[in-house]
């Protein structure tokens, strides 16, 4: 059974995704939230699976919220997916490098609202890969000089291939494509990557493959 908690400092909202979450077999909503305050602590007291967190709430905003779980060694296992009104979200960026899983609008479709849960869960790529690239995009845009690449020691050079791969924003099936193995070869190699660096998801991946310098700017494919 898959555990959601809903942040959302409107009751129709959550009301709303309560009804749909909670009609699912494998899904059940264990608590709701009004402000992101709440919700921390709520988060806590229950370590759901999967929140979902409206990144405009009074008392705590989803952003400071998020980066209280993410950075708690006891939530690991807790994937925050925000919620936005529009799709380019000028708090989206920052969401992702918070440690946030993804991102939805808040009138996505209700199989895809669903869809995104499971797929966090199993720890599959949450955002389209449109969205992948343009996050990509704007963290090109915004980034600095890369860190030194000692945190990438402990990769082999097939791991740091499918890194820069996720980098760039392909999917399992087109690294798979790419490097002529089967799409469960290439998500196992992602996965044992992320445990190697610790990363909580995909998403973070993406951000550590351009700190750490394996993906420059300009490499968008």
């Amino acid at each position: 059974m898959i555990r959601v908690l809903l942040a959302d400092d409107q009751s129709l909202v959550r009301a709303g995704f309560r009804a749909l979450l909670d009609a699912q077999p494998d899904i059940e909503v264990a608590a709701e939230a009004a402000d992101g305050e709440e919700a921390v602590r709520r988060i806590r007291e229950l370590r759901p699976d999967v929140v979902l967190m409206d990144i405009r709430m009074p008392a705590l905003d989803g952003l400071a919220a998020t980066r209280r779980v993410t950075e708690d060694a006891g939530l690991k296992d807790v994937k925050v997916v925000m919620l936005t009104t529009f799709e380019l979200d000028e708090y989206v960026f920052e969401a992702i490098r918070s440690g946030a899983s993804g991102f939805l609008v808040k009138d996505t479709e209700p199989d895809e609202l669903l869809r995104a849960v499971r797929a966090v869960v199993a720890g599959d790529a949450l955002l389209s890969p449109g969205v992948t690239r343009r996050l990509i995009a704007e963290f090109a845009a915004r980034s600095k000089e890369p860190a030194a690449a000692d945190a990438l020691a402990g990769l082999t050079d097939r791991e740091r291939e499918v890194m820069a791969l996720v980098g760039i924003g392909l999917s399992n099936e087109e690294i798979a494509r790419r490097l002529v193995v089967s799409p469960l070869t290439a998500k196992t190699h992602v996965s044992r990557t992320m445990v190697k660096l610790g990363a909580r998801d995909r998403a973070q991946l993406v951000v550590l493959a351009y700190e750490s310098g394996l993906v420059r700017p300009g490499w968008l494919g």
